[in-house]
């Protein structure tokens, strides 16, 4: 991969690199970390992608792995609460309000969530991206949309 086809690459896509990681860890300095890695194994692959939509692929499945690497260590063992991250700022209070909700579901469900919904992957896609059956992502969709309109509603 040259310099300018890794330049390209990062700038399209570094930016829903972080936001996965963001998703994963919810602390912005370990989603920094993490998007700094994947860019670095970017520039250190061959760069034999197929096109876009290939390398896209690709930089999904590596960040995951990255966020599961990364969280496996014993440092990690510390948990966050949500006060204490970085929270992006919103022009209306419900997109705040939904962006506080998504980000309190469990790994489990707000992974799914973002990649389906955010990115646009098909419920296949996410469950190859994921290591899960595609029924178990449509599970943990419809459990995550009952979750979000449960805490929704309460207020």
């Amino acid at each position: 991969m040259t310099e300018r086809e890794f330049t390209a690459a990062a700038e399209r896509h570094l930016d829903m690199v972080y936001r996965i990681a963001l998703n994963y860890f919810r602390v912005p300095a370990d989603a920094e970390d993490a998007a700094q890695t994947v860019m670095l194994r970017l520039w250190q692959s061959d760069g034999d992608f197929a096109d876009d939509d290939h390398l896209r692929y690709w930089l999904v499945r590596v960040t995951l792995n990255v966020c599961r690497d990364v969280s496996r260590g014993f440092w990690r063992r510390r948990t966050v609460s949500l006060e204490e991250c970085r929270e992006p700022a919103f022009a209306d209070g419900e997109h705040q309000r939904l962006y506080q909700e998504v980000m309190a579901l469990p790994a489990k469900y707000r992974l799914p969530l973002y990649l389906y919904y955010y990115e646009g992957y098909s419920v296949a896609e996410v469950g190859e991206l994921l290591g899960l059956k595609p029924s178990t992502v449509q599970t943990r969709l419809a459990r995550a949309r009952e979750k979000l309109r449960g805490s929704l509603m309460e207020e």
